[in-house]
């Protein structure tokens, strides 16, 4: 009995030194796969930035606008990025879209001030192309770039030539269109944001452009709602889009295309108030873009009435434009209302529609092909 019970012993013994060597392997093997992702950290310059971001510290570069994109080369088969989100009011999370090899987005909502998310593994092929979205919109705080951790970074591929930026509201933020997390009136008022899916970008891909997007949610151009103490025209020359701060340098970004899409907040104002606004917001762009076509918007989710205003205001303003010899300047009035997401807003499938619109349209004026 004694000899049976010490050859059990021995066998759990061996058993667990086993088991507990499997582990250290497994760890080991871990750890091995680890050690051949190397960190390359934001101010490295093969990494490529689009839209208005504060780079008064490179190797944290900060920003706040929905739509901002970082895109990268990298080889190997394996991509964890680092970011920091500010948690505005403590509480708040970004939502980030992430895309690789030009493959199906993936929108992740960030748990923590420090963030690291292996957002690729067990990668086919030598190299690979990262694009990370910030896809919600100033209101919700900042982020900031920190780095990747993959076995190189590579030279990155030629960015397109064509540029768009899209001014607006909500709309253009992309707020109630995503329900795939949280369905509406659930989780918090960002849950169902999606900048990178939202009309903008997906028009800009359409037509194989940059995008850039100025939009705060309830900014208007004489009137915002919501209690927001601010308008465009105040906040259109800031990075900082939630406290009108940091002054953007134009240069940056030269758009061929500026699309503006403002007045559902205002709704239908003094005729002569919100045209001559206009026209004096437009002069402005003029300014900062001699050379864009600028593109007057119908605002898509608008009822009835607040259309009929809006188009005749619109249709003024382009008389009065090309009476000053700007014919550079166009307006394009969205086919139906859309109104599917939350709060009234667009949904995904409608942001897709209105994208098809707007993108047969700008080929069309500008001629691309």
């Amino acid at each position: 009995m004694v000899k049976t019970g010490s050859n059990s012993l021995k066998t759990l013994v061996l058993s667990a030194f086993f088991i507990c060597g499997m582990s250290v392997l497994s760890l080991i093997a871990r750890t091995s796969k680890d050690d051949n992702l190397k960190f390359f950290g934001a101010g490295n310059t093969n990494f490529q930035y689009t839209g208005r971001v504060d780079f008064s510290n490179p190797d944290l570069p900060k920003f706040w606008a929905p739509g901002v994109y970082i895109q990268a080369r990298f080889s190997g088969h394996a991509c964890e990025i680092q970011l920091n989100d500010e948690m505005l009011w403590g509480k708040n999370h970004n939502y980030i879209t992430v895309v690789i090899d030009h493959g199906q987005p993936t929108r992740i909502k960030l748990k923590d001030k420090e963030n690291k998310i292996m957002v690729a593994e067990n990668l086919e092929g030598d190299s690979h192309n990262l694009l990370i979205c910030k896809s919600t919109e100033a209101g919700i705080g900042f982020l900031e770039f920190v780095g990747i951790r993959v076995k190189s970074l590579l030279i990155p591929d030629a960015l397109p030539e064509r540029k768009i930026e899209f001014i607006g509201n909500s709309i253009t933020c992309g707020t109630g269109c995503d329900t795939s997390a949280f369905p509406c009136g659930q989780g918090e008022w960002y849950d169902q944001h999606n900048a990178y899916q939202s009309y903008g970008p997906t028009t800009a891909r359409l037509v194989n452009a940059r995008w850039v997007l100025t939009s705060v949610s309830g900014i208007g151009l004489v009137h915002s709602c919501c209690n927001l103490d601010r308008v465009m025209p105040g906040v259109i020359d800031k990075i900082n889009l939630n406290n009108n701060s940091i002054a953007w340098n134009f240069s940056k970004y030269q758009p061929d295309v500026v699309c503006i899409m403002l007045g559902q907040n205002d709704g239908i104002q003094d005729s002569t108030v919100f045209c001559q606004a206009y026209i004096k917001f437009i002069e402005r762009l003029r300014g900062f873009y001699p050379g864009a076509s600028i593109i007057c918007l119908t605002s898509p989710m608008a009822d009835e009435k607040l259309v009929t205003f809006m188009k005749n205001c619109i249709s003024s303003i382009i008389i009065s434009e090309r009476y000053k010899g700007d014919n550079n300047v166009y307006s394009y009035f969205f086919t139906k209302r859309f109104h599917g997401g939350c709060g009234d807003h667009p949904s995904l499938t409608e942001h897709a529609e209105i994208a098809g619109e707007l993108a047969a349209f700008i080929s069309k004026a500008k001629n691309w092909k």
